[in-house]
């Protein structure tokens, strides 16, 4: 049990840590990423005024189907795609990546690289 409030009291740290700078806004919104081990969840957030302008994630109807699997890197990539064109079909250019309380490696660093490359600038 000690060793579970560690692991949680470090998770807190690092999610304070990386969310103390980053606000989203109008201009250039929160990209929140939230990760299960069966599922990945990504969101776009304005901060301002406390909405949620698009979202994506491996529980999705349309995408459930061709994922199978969400909890591995794969699943990360194509919820990534998904997530990048809504954002463009949103009129949004640049965003915050807030990676939230998890290393940027495996499938956080695999949807952000797909979230780039199609078209958004972090």
């Amino acid at each position: 049990m000690k060793h579970q409030k560690t692991i949680n009291k470090t998770r807190w740290r690092r999610t304070n840590r990386v969310r103390k700078n980053i606000r989203g806004t109008a201009d250039r919104p929160r990209l929140s990423v939230h990760r299960t081990n069966k599922h990945i969840y990504c969101q776009l957030i304005d901060d301002d005024l406390g909405k949620t302008l698009c979202s994506a994630s491996t529980r999705d109807s349309d995408l459930a189907a061709k994922i199978g699997n969400g909890g591995n890197c794969d699943a990360a990539k194509l919820i990534g795609e998904a997530m990048a064109a809504k954002v463009v079909a949103a009129g949004v250019k640049t965003v915050k990546f807030d990676r939230g309380p998890y290393k940027f490696h495996g499938r956080i660093a695999e949807l952000a690289k797909a979230v780039r490359d199609g078209g958004v600038e972090f």
